[in-house]
């Protein structure tokens, strides 16, 4: 996997706690594989101090932790991105209702399980 964007955003994944940042960097790593499989450029930057990910005809997603603890995979809450997700979604995932994917452990993350809400938020404004 490469290293973020700038020491901006490194600095923002160096600042989490180990657990959390494993588990950040994991998504991170489906959001560009992802991009890269729809061969769509995806820029990495900064938006309300944590990593964010858009390309050009989709919606932000970004990476944090909540206030509720664990970490998240945050979508605009003004988009059907995550409550899409969430329907199709299996069991075991929790939400914050149309802003977040939430997670406790690194290993609630199923890479097949989640594309799809990543490939919906970086395709979003494709028709």
């Amino acid at each position: 996997m490469s290293a973020p964007s700038s020491p901006a955003v490194q600095a923002v994944f160096d600042g989490y706690e180990a657990d959390k940042r494993d588990g950040l960097l994991r998504l991170r790593a489906l959001i560009m594989e992802t991009a890269a499989n729809l061969d769509a450029p995806l820029s990495e930057e900064l938006r309300w101090g944590q990593p964010a990910y858009l390309t050009p005809r989709g919606s932000t997603l970004r990476l944090g932790t909540p206030k509720a603890g664990g970490f998240a995979l945050f979508a605009h809450c003004q988009t059907d991105i995550i409550s899409t997700f969430a329907s199709i979604a299996p069991a075991h995932y929790r939400f914050d209702g149309n802003r977040a994917v939430l997670f406790s452990d690194v290993d609630e993350i199923v890479e097949a399980e989640l594309e799809p809400v990543v490939r919906h938020a970086l395709c979003y404004h494709v028709k």
